[in-house]
């Protein structure tokens, strides 16, 4: 009997032995979309009826069949199931397999964005946290949009918030908040005249950028994309700030219904106020300054149910500008040649620009369906209007330089006598409106042991109808020692003349298809390519643009920092927009064809960690092959298009960023950049010569208004030692000398000047008054107890107080040469600025 109970024992413990040869393990973490751990998680392979659940930690182990193909299931209350296809297991191997389950709430929102553009997949694509840009110091009050990413150039005023793009114009760049397309005045002709650009810091959650080789789902501009995002709020909270330049306020807040908890209202509000009399008063030409700009931002989503959401967006934006000018003296030339040019004025300038923008969208994501959509319709309507009556009574003179002298720094000849008669009458009214549709369908993630695939259709339509009503009347009289130029004895002449009267309405519709897939090999390795096809066609030309567009990247898995490597080629074509399409006399070309652009883009992303914290390094090198240019020349932030496809060109150079902690707890970056843009125009045998030299050196191409050779940015933070409630924060700016030519002869010796280097310097000292800390240590009496957070800030721009200039006057001497009088942009001013945040 004994032998027969051993005999038995013996058995079953072979038998679990044999059982458990058939098994394998599972393993790994589960985390929602913030890296949280999800406990009591419930995991499951489909058909074997056997589960677990998660542990506090989100940690979890299941036994499993071996040898056999099989689905892990997980799911949890108020998570999206995720389920996952695991190849066969030998008998005993442990298999690890991490998995991430999305709310329900956090799927719409995520789709959402993703039918916005969701950049996840995106690599040309780089997207920043908005936080540190609230630091920024600078004297436009807008976002400072050089510091965003690689390659962006901005304007040559400070006063400006318009940028250039690896050697582009200002109007090649697209600009999305929450997918709705985002346009500016059109008559804008200087940084003293600029507001507030459209979007507001106080409301934005990230910004992504690109520099070129974006995909097809984005617009036909030549240049470059930046997608906005506002925040989407889960709580009451707002801020308000005042300072030398303005002030600015918003709030936020987000309302979930009880009895519905799906049902979610979301809104954003904001509202500034912005002033330059202050720094303009720091110019050259001394005056009465009156500019007042003010705007009132709105953004409102509401979520119908855990599948729709319907969202709104307006703003009301008005910019006024009045200047009353009464006299000038600029100094310029050598030691051992010096001149002053100082003008009396008479009259004024009065500009008001105000636009109006609202948009509506409505998303849908089906529950447990791999495809979504989204519906936008908006309307832009900008009404514009300059006067500008001003004449200028001028003189050049030869200042003496001998310091021996007791006349030195005197006026002591005249080269140079004249007037300057400056007049318009411009108005403009702008309405462009659309409505698109968009979507996607993503193919759920499949597994076959380490292996996973994975792919995302996209697609859009959209229509636009655009109206444009410009009445123009600009002209410019010159009279140089009592003869108006150009001189004739019979009759007096105006050295330029601007007439126009258009009334423009054309149609639009584009669209896209693009599909992305993405293999990963777990440990590894990843690689991914995008491939697109754009569509486009417009009335006023009748011209169809077909442009393919492909990305590929890699990402090697088993190194201890992550590393990308990328590829990007493709069509860039832009249709003609109003501004294209008007020329110098103003003139209007409606059989204008698109410019067009070959991009090729090859880049790295390298993260890693330096002292302990986090790091990013990206590269990229990028050749643009330019085709049916219209040439442009640049006048302070005024673009003056040719008004027809007669040039051809390229850009190339390379450029490079580097952000992260240098600081710990702080986010600091360094842009640096090498171009050289060049264009031809058709027919035309080029030169160049040196300034106030006859001796004319032919040459193949010139340079576009917009080569910067080299260009360096540089935002940095930093505490006092042992205080982090003081802190500074660095703002730089250097570049290389922008390119000009004389009016009226700036075809042939085509930009062949440069102006002097840019060189800008903008810091602010901030002393954090108030936070969490503070109101537990201060007591509950504390009159500060009802803000979160108290900043005061102190604020110097143009630290060193370079002289630098982004435009010229020009004028005759007696010996019939030209002089280039440079404009001096703003000096050293300081600023005192306060946030509080509640």
């Amino acid at each position: 009997m004994q032998n027969k109970t051993v005999w038995l024992i013996l058995l079953l413990l072979s038998s679990f032995q044999l059982f458990a040869q058939n098994k394998a393990t599972i393993f790994g973490t589960i985390v929602d979309e913030k890296e949280n751990p999800i406990p009591l998680v419930t995991i499951g392979v489909i058909g074997e009826g056997v589960g677990v659940f998660s542990n506090n930690d989100g940690t979890y182990e299941i036994k499993v069949p071996a040898k056999k193909n099989m689905e892990i299931i997980f799911s949890f209350l108020g998570y999206k199931e995720d389920t996952i296809k695991v190849g066969k297991l030998r008998p005993n191997e442990q298999f690890q397999l991490n998995t991430k389950l999305f709310s329900t709430e956090f799927l719409l929102e995520q789709a959402v964005v993703t039918a916005q553009g969701g950049n996840s997949d995106d690599i040309s694509i780089e997207t920043l946290d908005a936080k540190p840009f609230e630091f920024i110091p600078t004297p436009s009050m807008n976002l400072d949009i050089t510091s965003i990413g690689i390659g962006i150039t901005g304007s040559a005023d400070e006063l400006s918030s318009q940028y250039s793009v690896r050697g582009g114009s200002y109007d090649e760049n697209l600009v999305y908040v929450n997918d709705f397309e985002i346009y500016r005045p059109f008559l804008i002709r200087s940084g003293q005249q600029e507001g507030l650009t459209f979007p507001n810091v106080d409301l934005i959650r990230s910004l992504a950028f690109s520099a070129g080789g974006f995909q097809s789902r984005f617009g036909d501009k030549l240049s470059s994309v930046l997608d906005i995002k506002y925040k989407q709020p889960d709580s009451l909270a707002g801020s308000a700030s005042l300072s030398f330049l303005g002030a600015t306020a918003h709030l936020e807040g987000s309302i979930k219904k009880k009895k519905n908890p799906d049902q979610r209202f979301r809104f954003l509000m904001g509202t500034r106020y912005k002033t330059t009399r202050y720094v303009l008063g720091s110019l050259q030409t001394t005056g009465e300054y009156l500019p007042n700009f003010v705007d009132v931002q709105a953004y409102a989503s509401y979520d119908l149910s855990d599948t729709w959401q319907l969202a709104w967006i307006g703003n009301v934006n008005r910019s006024q500008f009045q200047f009353r000018p009464d006299s000038r003296a600029t100094a310029l030339g050598l030691v051992n040649a010096a001149f002053q040019f100082s003008v009396d004025f008479e009259g004024q300038e009065v500009d008001d620009f105000t636009t109006y923008m609202t948009g509506i969208s409505l998303s849908h994501v089906p529950k447990d369906k791999n495809y979504y959509f989204k519906f936008l319709a908006s309307t832009f309507h900008s009404l514009e209007n300059e006067r500008i009556d001003i004449i200028g009574d001028y003189e050049l003179g030869i200042l003496e330089t001998d310091l021996s002298d007791d006349e030195a720094g005197e006026v002591v000849g005249i080269i140079g006598q004249g007037i300057q008669h400056t007049f318009a009458r411009n108005y403009l009214t702008a309405r462009v409106s659309n409505v698109e549709w968009k979507g996607g369908w993503q193919k759920s993630k499949e597994r076959v042991g380490s292996q996973s695939t994975s792919n995302h259709i996209r697609y859009g339509v959209k229509y636009q109808y655009e109206i444009i009503q410009d009445e123009l009347n600009e002209w410019e009289r010159l009279d140089s020692a009592l003869y108006s130029l150009a001189y004739s004895d019979t009759q007096v002449n105006l050295f330029s003349t601007v007439k126009a009267n258009v009334d423009l309405r054309t149609h639009r519709v584009n669209g896209f298809i693009q599909n992305t897939w993405k293999n990963t090999k777990s440990e590894l390795s990843e690689y991914g390519f995008t491939i697109g096809l754009r569509a486009s066609y417009w009335s006023e030309n009748q011209d169809i643009i077909i442009t393919p567009r492909a990305q590929f990247y890699y990402k090697p898995l088993n190194t201890k920092n992550s590393v990308l490597f990328k590829a990007s080629v493709g069509a860039y074509y832009q249709p003609p927009f109003y501004r294209e399409m008007r020329n110098q006399l103003g003139v209007i070309n409606t059989n204008l064809k698109a410019q067009k652009s070959i991009h090729g883009v090859l880049g790295v992303s390298y993260d890693f960690e330096m002292w302990g914290r986090p790091f990013k390094f990206i590269s990229e090198a990028y050749y643009k092959h330019l085709i049916d240019i219209v040439p442009f020349d640049l006048d302070n932030v005024r673009i003056r298009y040719y008004g027809d496809n007669i040039a051809s060109g390229y850009s190339a150079g390379i450029d490079f960023r580097l952000n992260g902690e240098f600081i710990p707890g702080t986010e600091s970056w360094i842009n640096l950049s090498f171009l050289r843009t060049r264009e031809k125009f058709d027919g035309v045998d080029h030169a160049s010569r040196e300034f106030q030299d006859s001796t004319a050196t032919s040459v193949r191409d010139v340079a576009r208004p917009n080569d910067q050779l080299v260009s360096l940015s540089m935002f940095f933070q930093d505490f006092l030692p042992k205080r982090e409630d003081f802190k500074v924060n660095l703002n730089l700016v250097v570049g290389a000398g922008l390119p000009f030519g004389p009016p009226n002869d700036n075809v042939i010796y085509r930009n062949t000047y440069r102006y002097s280097p840019y060189y800008r310097v903008d810091i602010g000292f901030g002393y954090l008054l108030w936070d969490a800390i503070r109101r537990k240590e201060r007591g509950k009496r504390n009159p500060f107890n009802r803000f979160d957070k108290a900043w005061l800030s102190f604020e110097v721009f143009n630290l060193l107080g370079v002289a630098n200039a982004a435009s010229n006057t020009w004028v005759k001497t007696i010996q019939n040469q030209q002089l280039a009088v440079p404009n001096y942009l703003t000096s050293r001013r300081i600023n005192l600025r306060m946030k509080i945040n509640f």
